[in-house]
């Protein structure tokens, strides 16, 4: 079962192929504003689980970074994206 996702979060997922960091995922995105980007992408991914910190006790570190769960890929397998080298 798919989940429902956004369109923001599809794209999200499309272009989220490592561990990124926000201005990384934002500049793939060609977003500018932080804020638009923390509540309309990178909130919801995290809320459905299609997306986790890799320093989950530090959520506002300046390393932090974004990967996608296992129910991310599979989503991201189901959508049609092709992931990078493949």
């Amino acid at each position: 079962v798919t989940p429902q996702v956004t369109p923001q979060v599809q794209e999200l997922i499309k272009v989220l192929n490592q561990e990124m960091n926000r201005q990384e995922i934002q500049k793939e995105l060609h977003l500018s504003d932080r804020e638009n980007f923390r509540s309309n992408y990178l909130k919801p991914a995290l809320e459905s689980g299609i997306i986790e910190m890799t320093i989950p006790k530090k959520p506002n570190s300046r390393m932090q970074k974004y990967r996608l769960t296992a129910s991310g890929i599979r989503l991201k397998d189901s959508l049609g994206y092709i992931k990078e080298g493949e």
